[in-house]
């Protein structure tokens, strides 16, 4: 009698448990929505324009070498730029005895042994080197930035959504608490340490403005240095350093459309030429 119905038995027993399922999910009371102030503060990148947007940008050498400027006075004192070495800049413009000055005058200096006795040391750079970092270790860089780890900044245009809109929007985004935000969010506040900055994901961030005032760079071409001005050019600089083949690979992809265009105009040509008068 029990192996007659056994056979009954499983699909009864599914079909009770998916029945136990949607009763769950009708009968439940549902949870509350949950509102939370980086829902509805966080603010998209600001619409700036670069001159290598579009299939035929193409970068501003000249916008590049004031972003290098930027990046070499205010943001390498946090952060490094390992993939990039010195006499890649001889693609923006930069000279070979300039970007041999540069190498040699950074303010960090490159790791190396002593040839000696074989203990780490430190020497001047060469082109052929990689920006170094200002910490010789991530432990040294939390331990200088509140325990936050400076971001490499060698692919930062590209990793991060927005790209170099996200940055320049980023450094230029620190202000005070809004007050609509303190009244729909009073539970909300910026932790000791902390900045408030819209642009960033959840509004608080650990880095300090970075560009603090007009001007705080001299640029060498005589270009006023707004804050505004300055975030859209190391945000190009970054741009460049994460994607330095942008130009070839558009000049690529234009030249592929080119031949598919011809390609195309010469096949059906020849099919006109073939079928011309004759009867399907």
């Amino acid at each position: 009698m029990l192996r007659f119905f056994a056979p009954l038995i499983a699909p009864f027993v599914g079909a009770l448990f998916v029945l136990s399922l949607l009763w769950a999910v009708v009968m439940s009371p549902h949870a509350p929505a949950i509102h939370l102030a980086s829902e509805e503060f966080h603010l998209a990148p600001k619409p700036i324009h670069y001159s290598f947007e579009g299939p035929l940008g193409r970068y501003d050498n000249q916008q590049l070498q004031r972003g290098f400027q930027v990046y070499k006075e205010v943001c390498s004192a946090c952060h490094s730029m390992r993939l990039v070495a010195f006499r890649d800049l001889e693609e923006i413009g930069f000279n070979k005895p300039e970007v041999k000055a540069l190498a040699k005058g950074w303010a960090t200096e490159t790791p190396s042994l002593n040839p000696d006795t074989g203990e780490a040391a430190t020497r001047k750079s060469l082109p052929s080197d990689y920006i170094p970092g200002p910490y010789p270790n991530e432990i040294a860089a939390r331990a200088g930035n509140n325990n936050a780890l400076p971001p490499d900044m060698s692919l930062l245009a590209k990793a991060r959504e927005g790209g170099p809109a996200y940055i320049a929007s980023l450094v230029t985004g620190y202000a005070d608490v809004p007050a609509d935000l303190k009244k729909a969010f009073p539970d909300f506040n910026v932790p000791p340490g902390l900045h408030y900055n819209p642009y960033f994901a959840n509004l608080n961030i650990a880095m300090p403005p970075p560009l603090t005032a007009d001007g705080q760079v001299t640029y060498a071409d005589g270009t006023k240095a707004t804050r505004l001005q300055m975030a859209t050019d190391v945000s190009a600089f970054l741009m460049w350093a994460a994607e330095p083949k942008l130009e070839n690979r558009k000049r690529t992809g234009l030249a592929v459309v080119g031949y598919l265009i011809i390609a195309t105009l010469l096949a059906f040509a020849a099919y006109r030429n073939i079928w011309h008068g004759k009867k399907h």
